[in-house]
């Protein structure tokens, strides 16, 4: 049985959101859900978020799980608010699903940051394990561990349909970076193979759309191509570019780019399953942010 498929993108970090739902059923999921945050005037804010919701009203579809791919550095997640609102609407409340690698993210960024142990105990309801199967309704989804954009990264395999977040990109933008810690060049081309074994009529839903100029049919967004189109044409790791070749371009590439905008805050908020850390005096909430390139006298 396939699912079938809601698209909603979010155009300041590029960003595809899913709802997949089994049509018999109603019942759905969401997939990487974000939550808005200006970083000129440290202001979160729930539009792309409330959009996903007013899809899921529009269409009664009744959510069983939130599904993360990976800890996004480059957006925060929505899935804690959106837990909240579901609840609110009289839904039974949604698990909150991620790849079993969070941990080791968690015990790496809680100490980089600050992060209180207790703050991300069990701030997920579930975690996968690779190969873990369940259900959306009647239809089967699966869990592949696709690591190399991080150690943690997975998919989902729903239907004949793929949703792969950061581990593959559509054919005329190519791959994602592999620089931050636990990231493996090597890592993301293995996983990349593994998506393009797949039958060639499976679609792989992107997590985010760059698109080039040159896009055939205009610089419009769009959230798949087919295995087929991918082996063929993806403008990094066809399947005509050996392991090598690609391993070198990448590590070279990631080694002339700069962190994402986001990464800081994204890493507190998603590590803790996207909870705001707790007020302080005054009502703020505050996120650490890096002070690099200190000079001799300003200590």
């Amino acid at each position: 049985m396939q699912p079938t498929i809601r698209t909603i993108f979010e155009p300041v970090t590029g960003t595809w959101q899913y709802i997949v739902a089994d049509p018999s059923t109603n019942q759905a999921v969401i997939i990487d859900p974000v939550l808005d945050f200006n970083s000129s005037t440290g202001t979160v804010s729930t539009a792309s978020a409330d959009k996903l919701l007013a899809a899921v009203n529009e269409h009664g579809y009744n959510i069983t799980r939130i599904l993360e791919t990976h800890a996004h550095a480059d957006h925060l997640t929505a899935s804690r608010y959106l837990q909240g609102k579901l609840v609110e609407q009289g839904q039974k409340r949604p698990d909150l699903c991620i790849g079993k690698r969070i941990k080791d993210v968690q015990t790496l960024f809680g100490k980089r940051y600050g992060v209180k142990p207790e703050e991300m105990s069990n701030a997920f309801d579930k975690v996968f394990d690779d190969g873990e199967t369940f259900t959306i309704g009647d239809v089967e989804a699966k869990v592949l561990h696709l690591p190399g954009h991080t150690p943690d990264h997975i998919g989902y395999v729903i239907g004949s349909n793929v949703f792969t977040g950061d581990s593959i990109f559509n054919a005329d933008v190519g791959s994602a970076r592999c620089d931050f810690p636990g990231g493996s060049a090597t890592q993301l081309y293995n996983s990349i193979q593994t998506l393009l074994s797949l039958p060639e009529e499976y679609r792989l839903y992107t997590g985010h759309d760059y698109p080039p100029a040159d896009r055939e049919g205009g610089k419009v967004e769009k959230p798949y191509c087919t295995v087929k189109e991918q082996r063929e044409q993806n403008k990094h790791a066809s399947a005509k570019v050996p392991e090598e070749d690609f391993v070198s371009w990448r590590s070279g590439r990631d080694a002339g780019l700069s962190e994402p905008k986001l990464i800081h805050q994204a890493l507190q908020v998603n590590i803790r399953a996207g909870r705001l850390p707790g007020e302080g005096e005054e009502g703020y909430r505050f996120l650490s942010v890096p002070v690099k390139g200190v000079v001799k006298g300003l200590l």
